[in-house]
């Protein structure tokens, strides 16, 4: 079975300007996610989707495919991620030949662990269309989530009749956190919700997506903890 893993990185970033190839631990933020995507004797080959001349060059300095830089249509800030990802499968199928299944891996998310990849490769079975990462949420929409309702009041996202009391006895919610998505090659077309869809639980502290500063810091805290560990 032939996987590729695929890295969406768009030049563009109004948060933390340049924050993929930021230096981050003492590497190329993207370059995290390159390397855990080598490492894996599960993964055949790695590909970086990109419109930055100057990340494609990091990203293949560490070892991964770039093989053209994304279409300026498909590097907006609204460009959904799945159109990108089946653009980069498109060309693969074409140059390198088909493959089976497709791991996606976002570059603002270099926290997770192999062992959280391959977790992920092993619950698609083949009645499953698709895998997504989340964590479990702090806010709980039928307890403490509020949204405006169309007569201008507010009221909980999701209501039960009776009403929850307590956070614990509220149904549980998953936040997404983007970090990893699997695909059959033959089921990325149905996107994350027209098919049968599995989840793999992820800690908050491997959950952290840089889109400002502040995730920044805390991002490169936890991989100084962790560096530090391993040493010791």
């Amino acid at each position: 079975m032939k996987t590729v893993a695929t890295i969406c990185a768009r030049g563009g970033s109004v948060g933390v300007p340049r924050k993929n190839i930021l230096p981050v631990a003492g590497r190329p933020l993207i370059a995290h996610s390159i390397e855990q995507a080598l490492s894996l004797p599960e993964i055949d080959a790695v590909y970086v989707s990109t419109d930055c001349p100057e990340i494609a060059l990091v990203a293949q300095q560490y070892g991964a495919r770039v093989p053209f830089l994304r279409p300026s249509e498909l590097a907006t800030s609204s460009a959904a991620k799945i159109p990108v990802i089946q653009h980069l499968c498109d060309w693969i199928d074409t140059h390198d030949g088909p493959f089976d299944r497709i791991v996606d891996l976002d570059p603002t998310s270099p926290l997770r662990l192999t062992e959280d990849i391959v977790a992920c490769l092993n619950l698609l079975e083949s009645d499953v269309d698709a895998v997504i990462t989340a964590f479990e949420s702090e806010k709980n929409p039928y307890f403490n989530m509020v949204e405006r309702k169309a007569d201008g009041h507010i009221g909980l996202v999701c209501e039960q009749q009776g009403g929850v009391v307590a956070r614990q006895l509220a149904p549980q919610v998953y936040s997404m956190n983007a970090s990893i998505y699997v695909w059959h090659r033959h089921t990325l077309s149905k996107g994350l919700w027209s098919g049968s869809l599995r989840l793999h639980t992820m800690p908050r502290e491997r959950s952290i997506d840089i889109d400002s500063p502040l995730d920044l810091k805390i991002v490169e805290m936890l991989l100084a903890e962790r560096i530090s560990v391993v040493r010791d």
